[in-house]
This record gives structure tokens, C-alpha cells and sequence, in this order.
């Protein structure tokens, strides 16, 4: 069972799983198909595979319906993936993240402890950000304290928590990680890196919060599916796995990479204009944190895991995957993303 296996990651783990491993069971995909959740992105996967992937839409906030689900199969392995994740979100309405992040993990683990006698693992996805940030040096390790600094990364702070818990307390077997920012294809448009590569396609203003001077580490999202697989197969119950993806940079810095990349394979702006001269400065975010970078030598020395991607290759693939598939963004950018982006991004 994945959890949001309609949303970003979720749809190229299941993509990966059935793909690009061993494995020979079955994927139940259970989605809320919120404004995020797309279900075209396993289109695909659905008539290649009728027998192993089904889909369920079902909340996780619902525990009555996720029950239903739980006795309709017989899982031995669960991966909550399931989350609202975008930080501006959750400063102007945080009450589905604590719906969501908070409840909705309960309502899995309480799912799963009932199921114990069948369920193998309960591996959580979880961020970096519950760490808070760091200052011009050091790293995130799997022992950092947690100080969340945004509603989103204080509700996924909980659910580490609780997922934690419920292993110490009822013996649930799990595993959790916490990962660097992701980027790749199926990545919802709000998010940095795709907001950037369709502005700059169709040359729009590049918004760029503050100085442009906060740092992240980015994981190029296929790395993070086989870390992820990785950990569910060969990871040791109640441990912690922090993956990064060894690309660490300034958001400016990001913006000016993909700007060089678009105006050298796509036609150029009038005048011939670089797309470096559409970003705009805008007025930084509340508690935005200024830096994050991980330590993943546990996951690395453990598992033998570590990213494929460099940043350089990783965002090369990403601009030619919106590049190839424009259709896909032009049915995403309707209804309420619209509606939200207009409100408060103007």
C-alpha cells in the first residue's frame, strides 16, 4: 500500500517499483486526489499492470473509510507518502496540514496496529525541514533535534513522532526518512523548480524570495524512490535514514541554472533578452529558513545507497520533461491551483 501515490513522488515511486525493481506483488494506491493528486500521471501504469496497481480514493482523515481499505486487502507493507506539503500553503491555512499530516498518519498507524499480525513495515517519507535550519556550516544528521519553524513542517514533526511512538509502544515495525528537496517530472507547479522552468518558457517574471540567498540541498526525485525502496527492503525496524542529494546551492543560483539551460535550447526571448533579467525579488516568507544540507553517510555505509543525479544532469532531465510535455501542465493549471496561485501569487 502507498499513501498520495497520485502525487509527485508518490507516482514515480510507484513508477520505479513496478518498473525498475524485482518486485513481482502487488501496489495499492490509496489517494485523496486533493488539487495535487493526479491520477494521469499512472495512466500508464494502470493498463500496463491491471492486476498488480489498484487505485482507492480515499482521505486518510477519514478513518472509517480508511478501515474499509484495510479489510478489503491484506497488506504486508505500507508507504505514507500522503502529506500537504508546500510551506506557503500551510502559512495561510494550516488546517489541512493538521488534518492530513497529523490525523491522517494517525489514522494509518491505528489501521496498522490492528493489522499487526500481517504487516511486515510501515515506512514513513518524511522532510528535512522538521529540523529547522542551519546556520553557514554543519549538517542534518539522524540525531539533529527537531525545531520546525512553518505550520507544514511542525505537522510532519508530529507524524515523525507518532510513527516513532507507535514502534516503541506497540511494536508497529517501521522505518523513517527524512529527505532534501525534491525536483523532477509530475512535480506540481507551485513548487520552485517547475514554477521557474514554465515562467521562464513563456517569459514571465521569475519570483524569488528575499535575497535568493537560502540554501537547499536537492534530490533529484528518482534517487529518492530507490533510496526509499532501499530502506524498505534492507533497513533495520525503528531506525532513521536521512537522504540527500549532495546539491547544495542558493535559490538563486537554481533560478540563474535553469534560466542558462532554457535560453540555450529553447528560442529566445524578444530581443534577445536572457531569461536571468525576468527575476524579480519579492518580499521573503514568515520563518523562512535560511539553510538546509544533510548528512546521509548512514543510509550510505548501511544500505550502500546515494544519488545518481547530479543537479547538473537531474535538471537537464526535468526542463526536458515539461519541455515534453506541456499537455500535461496545461490540464494541472485549472481549478483550484488557479484559483490559489491568482490569490496569493498574483
Amino acid at each position: 500500500m502507498i499513501t498520495g501515490g497520485c502525487g509527485f513522488i508518490g507516482s514515480n515511486l510507484i513508477r520505479y517499483i513496478l518498473e525498475d525493481t524485482d518486485y513481482k506483488g502487488n501496489l495499492i494506491n490509496v489517494d485523496k486526489l486533493t488539487y495535487a493528486g493526479n491520477p494521469e500521471n499512472l495512466e500508464d501504469i494502470r493498463i500496463k499492470y491491471p492486476n498488480r496497481y489498484k487505485f482507492e480514493k480515499v482521505d486518510i482523515g477519514s478513518l472509517n473509510n480508511l478501515s474499509r481499505v484495510f479489510d478489503k486487502y491484506e497488506f504486508d507493507a505500507i508507504c505514507h507518502l500522503a502529506a500537504e506539503s508546500h510551506v506557503d500553503r500551510s502559512i495561510v491555512a494550516p488546517d489541512d496540514f493538521i488534518k492530513t499530516n497529523i490525523i491522517g498518519t494517525y489514522n494509518l498507524l491505528e489501521c496498522s496496529r490492528k493489522k499487526m499480525d500481517n504487516i511486515k513495515l510501515f515506512h514513513h517519507v518524511s522532510t528535512d525541514e522538521v529540523f529547522g535550519s542551519l546556520g553557514e556550516d554543519g549538517f542534518f544528521t539522524e540525531v539533529t533535534s527537531y525545531r520546525p519553524n512553518s505550520p507544514y513542517s511542525a505537522s510532519k514533526a508530529s507524524s515523525d513522532h507518532l510513527v516513532r511512538a507507535y514502534n516503541k509502544t506497540y511494536g508497529l515495525p517501521v522505518t523513517i526518512s527524512n529527505c532534501s528537496n525534491n525536483y523532477g517530472p509530475y512535480q506540481f507547479p507551485e513548487k520552485l523548480i517547475p514554477l521557474i522552468i514554465l515562467n521562464a518558457l513563456e517569459g514571465k517574471e521569475l519570483p524569488v524570495y528575499g535575497d535568493g540567498k537560502h540554501i537547499r540541498d536537492w534530490l533529484y526525485v528518482t534517487d529518492h524512490c530507490s533510496a526509499i525502496w532501499e530502506i524498505m527492503s534492507k533497513g533495520k525496524k525503528g531506525e532513521t535514514y536521512n537522504i540527500g542529494g549532495n546539491n547544495e546551492m542558493e535559490n538563486i543560483r537554481v533560478v540563474k541554472t535553469i534560466c542558462d539551460i532554457i535560453d540555450e535550447i529553447t528560442d529566445c526571448l524578444p530581443n534577445n533578452e536572457p531569461r536571468i533579467n525576468l527575476i524579480v525579488f519579492v518580499k521573503d516568507r514568515p520563518g523562512h529558513d535560511r539553510r538546509y544540507a544533510i548528512d546521509f553517510s548512514k543510509i550510505k555505509s548501511n544500505l550502500a545507497w546515494q544519488p545518481i543525479e547530479s543537479f547538473g544532469t537531474g535538471i537537464r532531465r526535468t526542463i526536458n520533461w515539461y519541455l515534453k510535455n506541456l499537455s500535461w501542465v496545461n490540464k494541472v493549471r485549472t481549478g483550484e491551483y488557479q484559483k490559489w496561485n491568482e490569490k496569493h501569487n498574483g
